[in-house]
């Protein structure tokens, strides 16, 4: 297997919304997406106290991409104008496609508010290409327990397959496009090799810890660029936790306002006029 190397590593950007830590490594000054995939957010690690106000993700809505959500630590709640509504624990995944719009939420549960405690989640927006933007809507709410927990080949590493494939294994959720997501726990001195094969584009962000990819470190927060190659060879230095992910680019035109990404302006403003006028549903 021909390894992947580090071409750039890119830092995430600390962007706190209110009192929710947040760090954002895609997109950021050196590196405005990774086509197919456009957009992270790292929120915590943090402690809320009991009797907190919880997430700000009220309603709002999207069209023209996908959202997947991890769950690190913590609970998150979902409600959309399709109708679909869930409370996902920790080591779980919410994987949304807005495709032609909705309106969702993502807050935190009652209990979360009156109780507090550790909270962690990541969410990652995939691109859909120009002829699956207007498809139907869609949601998978996925608990720890649903999501394989694979050996990745030696002593302290393990997959979590959430799509794609890995080790024989087959993710739960079955993308609309070849997208395979998984993240990846390592205990140090523990390697893995994870498939990526030519011709994909690799998404890769440390969450924690450090990992030595090719020869290059790449230290917790920060997203490697990755050169071509057949597959990708981690070996921790620390306790580590990695998002990691490919998929193939569409290369089309990507035009992004706020939560509407789309290939043309004219596809912005009519996604604006149908959320003023109520055509993607209420909530």
């Amino acid at each position: 297997m021909t390894g992947r190397r580090v071409l750039r590593l890119h830092p995430a950007q600390r962007d706190d919304i209110g009192d929710l830590i947040t760090r954002r490594p895609v997109p950021g000054p050196g590196l405005d997406h990774l086509d197919p995939f456009l957009f992270l957010n790292h929120h915590g690690p943090q402690v809320y106290p009991p009797g907190n106000g919880g997430l700000p993700f009220g309603p709002h809505p999207h069209r023209g991409f996908e959202t997947v959500t991890f769950i690190l630590a913590g609970e998150l709640a979902h409600r959309d104008s399709g109708g679909h509504e869930s409370v996902i624990h920790a080591g779980g995944v919410q994987w949304m496609t807005a495709g032609r719009g909705l309106i969702h939420a993502e807050l935190s549960p009652r209990s979360f508010m009156e109780q507090g405690g550790r909270l962690e989640i990541l969410q990652l927006w995939v691109n859909l290409p120009a002829r699956l933007k207007m498809t139907d809507p869609a949601y998978a709410g996925l608990e720890a327990r649903d999501i394989p927990a694979i050996p990745g080949g030696g002593e302290g590493a393990t997959v979590h397959l959430v799509s794609g494939e890995f080790g024989g294994r087959s993710g739960p959720v079955r993308p609309l496009t070849d997208i395979a997501l998984m993240t990846v726990s390592l205990r140090p001195g523990a390697e893995v090799e994870l498939p990526a094969p030519p011709g994909k584009v690799v998404f890769l962000y440390v969450v924690a810890g450090a990992v030595q990819v090719g020869g290059s470190l790449v230290p917790a927060h920060h997203l490697a660029e990755l050169g071509e190659g057949e597959g990708v060879r981690l070996a921790a230095t620390a306790d580590a936790t990695i998002l990691f992910g490919h998929g193939t680019p569409h290369r089309e035109p990507i035009v992004a306002h706020g939560p509407f990404v789309m290939n043309s302006r004219d596809e912005i403003v009519r996604a604006i006029e149908d959320y003023q006028q109520g055509r993607l549903g209420t909530l």
